[in-house]
């Protein structure tokens, strides 16, 4: 698998803070590695579609789809519920 970052994701990876994206970073390296790992707490967003939720800390997640072989990252934002 590999990663694809839409330029949406890149304009919000930039704004957030330098611990967030340490934290992101970590975070797209399990992914590679497992979809399910246990940090991730990966699971699909909303009823239907390909949207899937990650999460990069108690406070933040981020937002992919699977396309092939290519896990397409589409946002980074505060958890709606914090």
């Amino acid at each position: 698998m590999k990663l694809s970052y839409s330029p949406h994701f890149l304009r919000s990876y930039r704004k957030v803070s330098r611990v967030v994206q340490q934290a992101f970073d970590k975070q797209s390296a399990l992914l590679l590695q497992n979809l399910y790992h246990p940090s991730l707490r990966a699971k699909k967003y909303g009823g239907a579609g390909n949207l899937w939720q990650g999460r990069v800390n108690d406070s933040w997640r981020f937002y992919f789809t699977v396309e092939g072989d290519t896990y397409c990252l589409h946002e980074i934002r505060a958890h709606p519920k914090k």
